[in-house]
């Protein structure tokens, strides 16, 4: 091989590297500008989630994320994992619903303090419960997932003005829907026979307190964790007293107690779902509202 030819492959692979850098750097400035471009909202669960795609349908470049999987009821215990930090390291905002409900904001504010985050019952008038803790679970009302719609509408806008029109607008049809559904939902429970419910989680205090509802027991607060025999035993008791009919367990836990409860007093036992999950359509909150009014409807009027 002459000193010729080799001068020339050593070229042509300089040539090539430095072609290939060009390449490279391009390929990353068009990901940049892609990145540039999109506005990354998380959500911290699905009842979030559903509110956060209403809000942003059709919105160009704007995506929303739902950190936590699709089985993941409330977050009470929740802890995070790596991929859920690695998910909150691409957003432009965080949206959760707040009233102590994401116990893990401590390590993540710890760790991305400049995170812009939404809270979703910010400032909204909230129940305690009876170890007097704040009580979460406002979506479950209507009129409080309107509240928190509206307050993420609110927060969102201010930090993504661009689209804050588009947002409103979205919201404002939405809101229309939520509006429609509590009527409809209002006018069948004005008619029940009766008002007393066993509930099995403290999901429900907005909801009853929205539709006129007298929760007379919660048997298990912690979601998940089985009442002890003398708790058991005391719902049992007061469950005769009171001649409640109707026990309201939810799908995404165990009905195991409830089952046990109602061979002991007759009562029957009924799914109520808290919506926290579900499928991933913008009408899913909706349309299970609209199967717990049926489920209501038959069990407030079952004798």
């Amino acid at each position: 091989m002459t000193r010729k030819t080799i001068r020339l492959i050593l070229i042509l692979a300089f040539t090539g590297m430095l072609l290939a850098g060009c390449s490279k750097a391009n390929i990353t400035d068009n990901e940049q500008g892609e990145k540039a471009d999109k506005y990354t909202i998380v959500t911290s669960f699905y009842p979030i989630y559903i509110s956060a795609i209403n809000i942003t349908r059709d919105v160009p470049g704007v995506e929303v994320i739902n950190m936590t999987k699709a089985q993941t009821g409330c977050l009470h215990d929740y802890q995070l994992t790596p991929q859920d930090l690695k998910t909150l390291e691409s957003a432009d905002v965080f949206l959760i619903n707040g009233a102590d409900m994401e116990s893990f904001m401590d390590k993540v504010i710890k760790q991305m303090p400049a995170m812009k985050v939404i809270e979703a019952s910010k400032g909204l008038e909230l129940l305690k419960e009876e170890s007097g803790e704040l009580n979460p679970h406002v979506w479950v009302s209507i009129s409080g997932a309107i509240a928190e719609v509206e307050n993420i509408t609110l927060q969102l806008s201010a930090v993504d003005e661009k689209n804050a029109d588009l947002y409103k607008k979205n919201a404002s049809a939405y809101i229309e829907k939520l509006n429609t559904l509590k009527e409809n939902m209002h006018s069948s429970l004005e008619k029940v026979k009766t008002r007393d419910i066993v509930t099995f989680h403290e999901a429900f205090p907005y909801f009853a307190k929205e539709f006129g509802l007298n929760i007379k027991a919660v048997v298990e607060r912690e979601p998940g964790e089985d009442p002890s025999a003398g708790e058991l035993a005391e719902t049992i008791d007061l469950i005769k007293a009171a001649g409640v009919k109707a026990l309201f367990a939810e799908p995404q836990y165990s009905a195991k107690a409830a089952e046990t409860i109602a061979r002991e007093t007759g009562a029957k036992v009924y799914i109520l779902d808290p919506v926290v999950t579900g499928d991933f359509t913008h009408d899913a909150y909706i349309n299970s509202m609209k199967k717990n009014l049926k489920v209501l409807e038959e069990a407030l009027n079952y004798e």
